[in-house]
């Protein structure tokens, strides 16, 4: 009976708080992680001590969530609550009224609501649980409260369990160096849920920006002063393209073909060209880039994405790999019809009059590129501020450029009148 009670031996590894001296411990996790449970026996583990009446390490603890309410129903009478987890001879007794857990070694947990910061003015702590920080309203008054009332102890404590969103207190948080974190996917739970909801938020989500953060737990975060804004994204997105009138795939080749190479930016889009210029519409259709690989690797793929689309012309920048571009590409098929075109402006200048046409409402996303719309959103007025180089959002660019933008200019180009 008591097997199921020793949550470190059968625990993930996300869901056990990391060794060392740390202040405040973030369980960052998609939907149906195991966060909850982690919290819960995170608090079990303060309070209880070697036998049912001994004292553990925390006495005093506050649970603190979005509302009161959510706090009761699911920190503590969840089925990955406290009382669930908690052992018959170790369970505490829960006095609503009080809104309190008393523990029977004298240890007590008071519930409090982050609606309500000035509540946390007062009461001391020495540990705490905070759950789904990341969607308080009042984020930032009650985190700060909370941390005035940690204050008992030799070295109080706070475990706090969220699905990551891009809000300044998680991310104020996550830069402290007195923190650890530990992240998992919905996945990593998988064995605890049923396969329904896995395939139905799969065929839904997979491939989403909102797939990232609920299911994959990835912070996603939109640099400051962004060409490219994560709501602006998610407001330009489609299930299915229009019928299109013209078809491209572009590609950012790496300039190296080896392991420690940059990716391979290879993007789809489509346009429509009926009317006047201010009419055009273009769809993102797909992001088909590749990690490190060789030339052939990426020559295969933006081919087979032509294929795959109907597109009618491949356009690859040669800035890196000059005439070896066109070589590779013409032996996977030498009759692609082919444009090859060469940087002359950085890359912000490139990027600038793609994202003035997301302004301007005339370009669309099919759902599933949310690695691209990452990388689109960290690309800032003072250049890229992601990790490596922004090959996705070069292919992209040199796509749309080729759709819109080169029509645009030719098309208000005034033509020479016959003499």
């Amino acid at each position: 009976m008591a097997l199921p009670f020793l949550f470190e031996v059968w625990a993930m590894g996300h869901q056990l708080p990391p060794p060392g001296d740390w202040r405040t411990w973030i369980v960052m996790g998609g939907r149906g992680a195991g966060k909850t449970r982690a919290g819960a026996e995170w608090v079990r583990a303060e309070v209880e001590g070697p036998g049912p009446l001994d004292s553990g390490r925390a006495r005093h603890v506050a649970l603190v969530g979005e509302t009161y309410d959510q706090v009761r129903d699911v920190m503590v009478l969840g089925e990955s609550g406290i009382l669930a987890c908690s052992p018959p001879d170790r369970r505490p007794d829960w006095e609503p009224s009080k809104r309190r857990l008393v523990w029977p070694n004298g240890a007590v947990a008071q519930l409090f609501s982050a609606h309500d910061p000035e509540a946390l003015r007062g009461p001391q702590f020495d540990a705490a649980w905070a759950d789904e920080l990341a969607k308080w309203l009042k984020a930032e008054a009650a985190w700060d409260m909370l941390q005035f009332a940690l204050r008992l102890g030799d070295a109080p404590r706070a475990c706090v369990t969220t699905t990551p969103r891009n809000v300044a207190v998680l991310k104020r948080l996550l830069a402290l160096e007195s923190t650890v974190v530990t992240r998992a996917g919905t996945e990593a739970n998988r064995a605890n849920l049923a396969e329904s909801f896995l395939d139905e938020v799969r065929a839904r989500y997979a491939g989403t920006r909102l797939g990232r953060q609920e299911l994959d737990g990835v912070l996603l975060e939109d640099a400051e002063g962004a060409l490219w804004t994560s709501a602006a994204l998610g407001d330009c997105r489609v299930d299915r393209p229009p019928e299109l009138d013209r078809i491209v795939v572009a590609i950012d080749p790496p300039a190296t073909g080896h392991a420690g190479s940059d990716s391979c930016g290879i993007v789809v889009a489509g346009a429509t060209l009926s009317g006047d210029v201010p009419d055009w519409r273009a769809v993102v259709l797909e992001d088909a880039s590749l990690g490190a690989a060789r030339p052939s690797d990426w020559a295969e793929a933006a081919v087979a994405a032509m294929e795959r689309w109907g597109a009618e012309r491949l356009v690859a920048e040669v800035n890196q790999g000059g005439d070896m571009v066109a070589e590779v590409i013409r032996q996977v098929d030498p009759m692609v019809p082919l444009r090859q075109v060469r940087a002359t402006r950085g890359k912000l200048a490139r990027a600038e009059p793609v994202a003035a046409l997301y302004e301007q409402g005339r370009v669309r996303h099919l759902r599933g590129l949310a690695v691209l719309e990452e990388q689109m959103c960290r690309m800032t007025a003072q250049g890229y501020e992601g990790p490596g180089s922004p090959d996705r959002v070069d292919a992209l660019v040199w796509a749309l450029h080729e759709l819109m933008i080169l029509p645009a200019a030719r098309w208000r180009r005034p033509r020479m009148r016959a003499l």
